[in-house]
């Protein structure tokens, strides 16, 4: 087995953190599940492979039955494979929110995925939300649109007004402050995610 491959398969199993995701008045929504290593830090799991990120899916998917969510949702994040069913979702759609990530191309496969999942039950949310041709023609199809509040930096509030044009609550993510929370407010988003309210903690 080469170096890289025993780094990529490690023998105790990874970790999940749930990072909480709020209403402005301070309601629980739900959280948002994160793949971590088995020391519980980071994985960088936006940098893998597509068949890699998908283990990583299925991971965190395995451990929602055993986790306290205190009765809210599970927001995790989702590839391509998981809208055109070449790997399987468990049953817990009544709990479940699957975050669309950005590099998932709209083809017809994809857009139909949504749809399906749409019709069996599951909540789909777009995550990183940038107004790219893909997500917006995902855009209607959306429960949950995820907006990193780096980007309104770059794109202004008018993006907060595109992703909530289809009915879709919009939640702001990487909230760092208390500054960026009053702005969040003001800016109309319906949730709100970052560490200043909650940072992700791993799960034992």
């Amino acid at each position: 087995m080469s170096p890289s491959t025993s780094a990529s398969r490690p023998s105790t199993p990874p970790q999940v953190a749930r990072q909480p995701i709020w209403s402005p008045g301070g309601d629980l929504h739900g959280y948002e599940l994160l793949y971590r290593r088995p020391d519980g830090t980071p994985a960088g799991v936006d940098h893998w492979d597509e068949g890699r990120q998908e283990d990583a899916t299925e991971a965190v998917l395995g451990r929602i039955p055993t986790m306290d969510l205190h009765d809210t949702l599970a927001f995790v994040n989702v590839t391509r494979g998981y809208l055109v069913d070449s790997r399987t979702l468990p049953p817990h759609r009544d709990r479940l929110v699957l975050e669309v990530v950005e590099t998932v191309p709209a083809d017809d496969a994809a857009l139909a995925g949504l749809t399906r999942l749409r019709s069996a039950g599951y909540r789909l949310a777009i995550d990183d939300f940038t107004a790219t041709a893909a997500q917006l023609a995902m855009l209607p199809w959306a429960d949950y649109v995820k907006i990193d509040c780096r980007d309104l930096v770059r794109h202004g509030s008018a993006l907060v007004e595109l992703a909530r044009s289809t009915g879709a609550q919009v939640v702001a993510e990487r909230v760092s402050d208390a500054a960026l929370v009053d702005h969040c407010v003001a800016w109309g988003f319906d949730l709100l995610q970052g560490d200043i309210l909650g940072p992700a903690a791993t799960m034992l």
